[in-house]
């Protein structure tokens, strides 16, 4: 049964967020979550309830964000972002 829950958790100074044990008894230690900020709002969905096309276009979001940011750190010719997705692409 699909039950809302409420509960209450604080967010320490490094960061870490607990999650209540009756809301976490349902998921293994080291389940992954999908965090999605939006409009000061935090959404936390289970990996295993996102199709696995999303989680595929996820991982590979993630992959290109991080060469993205790792490409516009080196002393290479710098490119657009149509130009680095054009590339990108090729992978």
């Amino acid at each position: 049964m699909n039950e809302t829950t409420f509960a209450i958790a604080k967010m320490s100074t490094k960061g870490q967020i607990v999650i209540p044990k009756d809301m976490r008894d349902e998921f293994a230690g080291n389940d992954d979550f999908l965090l999605i900020k939006n409009q000061g709002k935090l959404i936390i969905k289970s990996m295993a309830d996102v199709s696995k096309d999303v989680a595929e276009d996820l991982d590979f979001a993630q992959r290109t964000e991080e060469a993205y940011f790792e490409a516009k750190k080196s002393k290479r010719k710098p490119m657009t972002m149509d130009e680095f997705a054009k590339k990108a692409s090729k992978w």
